[in-house]
């Protein structure tokens, strides 16, 4: 199926040759405070982040509370909550009725306004106001709602945490059957923020996508601590980052410890500047600011002793010596230079010229 190489969110063109994108994930880090929020989208802009993303869920249209309740042990980042998985939603729902004062403080702010819609009520309450979806990597297995997202023509963040390959090719599919436009993200859907994740980030898994998808726009989901991963990711190609934000990690809320705050946040999108400039264009080449070590740093040969004019050069007059001006004879002609004549005088060490030869 045909996809785009570049995306365009607002003006702002996303491809591989492009600055990465970074989205400020808020997800439940608001506290369920309208005050907040807008605090965060202010933080976000100042910090370095391209867009600021809420979550759009209601408690009882993404968990059952009966079915974690009979569920048994909760896993993974859900055992530390003080409260049952379904109240700990309640808590971190999005009023839907900020929608437009938030997308509103965001464009005060001069940043992207977007979300991750978790359904179908979400999805139609928004679309007016963002540029973007975000699918969330729990829902790569929903078609019928990606189906839903693609086909409101806007540009399509998918995470694929948790997913085998077969399943992120049957999203894909579902998104590209509607809308070409389709970022494709690596994800690790462990949330504890432990160094152990490091082991199973799997930034590889992007050169897969590479070779699966040419030319397709990838990214990277990030709930790793630091920046590690993502300067990872830029180095493998992918151009949009996203991470979740918060304004202080010692808040309460599910979401706060492995978030990325005001000061991380900065130190991570001002390293990736550094490894975008540092990756440069591909074509190998003397760049500008080595010109002048060609001649400083290169030998040309030159002579091991006084010649007069006259002389008839052989191999012990000749021994390779830095610099190595641009009309010297280039090491690459040394072996015609025995038995050629010489037109003028040398001093020991000069280099030879064309010039001065017969």
């Amino acid at each position: 199926m045909r996809y785009n190489p570049s995306i365009v969110i607002r003006g702002r063109t996303i491809d591989i040759g492009s600055p990465t994108y970074f989205v400020a994930d808020v997800a439940s880090n608001h506290n369920g405070d309208l005050s907040t929020a807008k605090e965060l989208i202010w933080s976000a802009k100042e910090a370095g982040a391209d867009a600021v993303k809420f979550q759009h869920f209601l408690a009882n249209r993404i968990v059952s509370d009966y079915g974690f309740r009979h569920l048994g042990a909760q896993a993974s980042h859900q055992a530390s909550w003080s409260k049952s998985v379904y109240e700990t939603y309640v808590d971190a729902e999005f009023r839907r009725d900020w929608n437009e004062e938030l997308a509103r403080e965001a464009q005060r702010a001069e940043i992207d306004f977007f979300t991750s819609p978790y359904d179908f009520e979400a999805l139609e309450s928004i679309d007016a106001l963002v540029p973007v979806y975000k699918i969330g990597s729990g829902d790569i297995t929903w078609i019928e709602f990606i189906e839903a997202v693609a086909k409101r023509g806007k540009p399509v963040m998918l995470a694929t945490g948790a997913s085998e390959m077969g399943e992120v090719e049957r999203a894909v599919d579902a998104v590209l059957r509607y809308n070409p436009d389709l970022v494709l993200m690596q994800c690790n859907t462990n949330y504890t923020g432990d160094l152990e994740n490091f082991r199973y980030i799997n930034l590889n898994v992007l050169k897969t996508y590479a070779i699966r998808y040419p030319g397709m726009v990838l990214g990277l989901s990030d709930h790793t601590p630091g920046c590690a991963t993502v300067l990872g990711a830029i180095a493998l190609g992918a151009r949009v980052i996203e991470k979740h934000y918060t304004l202080d990690n010692r808040q309460s809320g599910p979401d706060h410890a492995f978030s990325m705050t005001p000061v991380t946040w900065r130190e991570m999108v001002d390293r990736a500047r550094e490894l975008e400039y540092a990756l440069g264009s591909g074509i190998k080449r003397v760049e500008a600011n080595e010109a002048e070590t060609v001649c400083l740093q290169r030998r040309s040969i030159r002579a091991t002793r006084d010649l007069p004019a006259g002389t008839v050069l052989d191999e012990s007059m000749l021994e390779n010596l830095r610099p190595a001006p641009a009309d010297a004879v280039p090491l690459s002609e040394r072996k015609d230079l025995p038995g050629r004549t010489l037109r003028v005088d040398k001093k020991r060490g000069d280099c030879f010229r064309y010039e001065d030869l017969c």
